[in-house]
């Protein structure tokens, strides 16, 4: 069976791709995910200066 014609202005289907078989976007699409692990990071960088602070 032949492949359908694309117009000339969209590219062909790639072979293989998933892009349209995907259920989520990830973590692009999950932010909290980002602000917990941005959060839990500033959290322990302070406990090091606090740490630190309190050994003197």
């Amino acid at each position: 069976m032949t492949d359908p014609l694309v117009p000339p202005e969209e590219p062909p289907p790639a072979e293989g791709s998933i892009a349209e078989e995907r259920a989520d976007g990830g973590l692009r699409e999950h932010p909290g995910i980002w602000l917990w692990l941005i959060a839990a990071g500033a959290v322990l960088v302070a406990a090091f200066f606090l740490a630190r602070l309190a050994a003197l």
